[in-house]
């Protein structure tokens, strides 16, 4: 195998100077409703899920893949061969081994079923997954994916034991009330409405990690009480969400406390609104961009969000790949707003909408509250709708909604990260995370696959250029704004941001310490 030379990368070893030991507290909020990770893509069952699952590969501050279960890998020179070599003495946390039959399971038969980002992905471009050896996987690809290596982190290609999943009903396997993973940490208890607890994996494949004893997750409802918990050293970490940004700069200076907004290069998030292209008002076009023009985006990002944010111009984020701003743009004016709802013919008040409300904190009740104000404003009839998070991945993933909220990841890519919530084949019930809105256009989704086909950065750039256009005129979504994380962390922690996943690495290398 020629193309891409065979990539032979050293494990992580452990550092001399690394302190042993120590309960690492953090906040999970919201509760996830279920830490199966490909189950639910949420991101608290991210948070939690990554420190017991593990994927193929990680990657870096750069994108650049990093070893995880794989400790080699090599692509064929027209790109439709990839073959990994595993790591060595690897265990399930239930003592079975690990094996590249786990890896075939996990993407041929688990990941096709129930994941919304990589199924749409492996149903059309795998031609097929094999074990060569319990050491050695092929992946083999109908025609080229660009970015396929960007899919093998644990927010995508994770890898799930076999032993457990196959022959079952995926969803209500008993297993997934106790999770079984390679990660570092193992899954101890989950006390509801109270703590997640992991433990040291005591067997774990690299040697002499993890140094931490254990990691609880703490749930604390209110964000003030969240605040407060930090203050007092009751969590040593606060990551972005973990509390209202109104308290950011005040946490920044307290003495001791380290903050960076480093560790989310793989995910660029935007914030979106969703409007369900399927029945009036929101079937029409010109209701949406009148949406568009009635919200004030830029008060939205430095009121509601205290600044800590940017104005999205479209679907694709400034900081990722393929990025183009020249594309049709939406200024905040009710009275062009009032104009084209007139235009549109729609007696929007004949159609009350309700919004279900974002369960992540007070600042998204603070923007269903503005949005629901701003559309009333030019003549919608508006109430809003709360919920859980369990709750709202229900119903969004059930198509049950008028307008909502959420935040996706780009994943470097648009091809992994974007194309999931546009194409028509990706309208499928079971997950909040696939294209809930019902938005079709066969142009769009040739464009999209194309893009993703073509292994020409220019030509991608041309295609993808045309596809932000498309979605941005079409209002697929609302864009509203590229949110930013910011981490927060007491001095005596270390080594926690040290890939571009940030913290939803598997914390194998931090420690506690002076």
């Amino acid at each position: 195998m020629t193309g891409a030379a065979m990539l032979l990368v050293a494990t992580l070893t452990p550092v001399a100077s690394q302190t042993r030991g120590g309960t690492l507290n953090l906040i999970v909020q919201p509760e996830p409703p279920i830490l199966i990770l490909g189950l639910n893509q949420q991101s608290p069952t991210q948070y939690v899920g990554s420190k017991i699952y593990e994927g193929l590969l990680t990657y870096g501050a750069d994108l650049k893949p990093m070893p995880g279960l794989a400790k080699a890998w090599s692509i064929s020179e027209d790109g439709l061969t990839y073959r990994f070599t595993l790591q060595d003495g690897v265990t399930w946390h239930d003592g079975k081994p690990f094996t590249a039959a786990d890896v075939v399971f996990s993407a041929d038969k688990f990941l096709r079923q129930v994941h919304p980002r990589v199924r749409p992905i492996l149903n059309r471009y795998l031609a097929s997954v094999i074990a060569s050896d319990d050491h050695t996987v092929e992946f083999k690809l109908k025609e080229p994916f660009a970015p396929f290596l960007q899919l093998f982190g644990t927010d995508n290609m994770l890898v799930v034991p076999r032993h457990i999943y196959e022959g079952t009903d995926f969803a209500t396997n008993p297993t997934n009330q106790h999770p079984i993973g390679t990660g570092p940490f193992m899954f101890q208890s989950w006390t509801r409405g109270s703590d997640i607890v992991l433990i040291r994996n005591p067997n774990y494949w690299q040697k002499g990690l993890p140094y931490l004893d254990k990691i609880v997750f703490r749930v604390i409802p209110d964000s003030a009480s969240r605040a407060v918990a930090f203050e007092r050293g009751d969590v040593q970490v606060l990551r972005g969400g973990d509390v209202d940004n109104v308290d950011i700069k005040r946490l920044e200076a307290i003495p001791g406390v380290e903050h960076t907004t480093k560790g989310t290069e793989m995910y660029s998030t935007i914030t979106s609104m969703l409007m369900n292209e399927r029945k009036p008002p929101f079937d029409n076009v010109k209701v949406r961009q009148a949406v568009m023009h009635a919200i004030n985006r830029d008060f939205i990002v430095r009121n509601i969000f205290f600044g800590i944010g940017k104005v999205a111009t479209g679907p694709i984020s400034s900081t990722t790949l393929f990025y183009d701003p020249n594309v049709p743009t939406y200024k905040y004016d009710p009275k062009q707003a009032a104009a084209l709802l007139k235009e549109s013919g729609v007696d929007v008040f004949k159609y009350p909408i309700k919004i279900l409300n974002y369960p992540y904190g007070t600042a998204w009740d603070r923007l269903a509250e503005y949005v629901s104000q701003s559309l009333q404003r030019v003549g919608f009839n508006v109430q809003i709708e709360g919920t859980d998070a369990g709750g709202w991945a229900q119903r969004v993933a059930n198509f049950d909604f008028d307008t909502t909220f959420h935040f996706t990841d780009q994943f470097g890519d648009p091809a992994i990260g974007v194309s999931r919530l546009f194409l028509s084949s990706n309208i499928v019930k079971g997950s909040p995370f696939v294209n809930n809105e019902g938005y079709q256009s066969p142009k769009t989704d040739a464009l999209f696959n194309k893009a993703s086909s073509s292994l020409i950065p220019a030509e991608r750039q041309k295609l993808y250029s045309e596809v932000q256009n498309a979605l941005v005129r079409d209002v697929a979504n609302g864009y509203l704004f590229e949110n930013q994380n910011v981490t927060l962390y007491k001095g005596e922690v270390h080594n926690l941001i040290t890939s571009g996943v940030g913290t939803n690495s598997n914390f194998a290398t931090v420690s506690l310490g002076k």
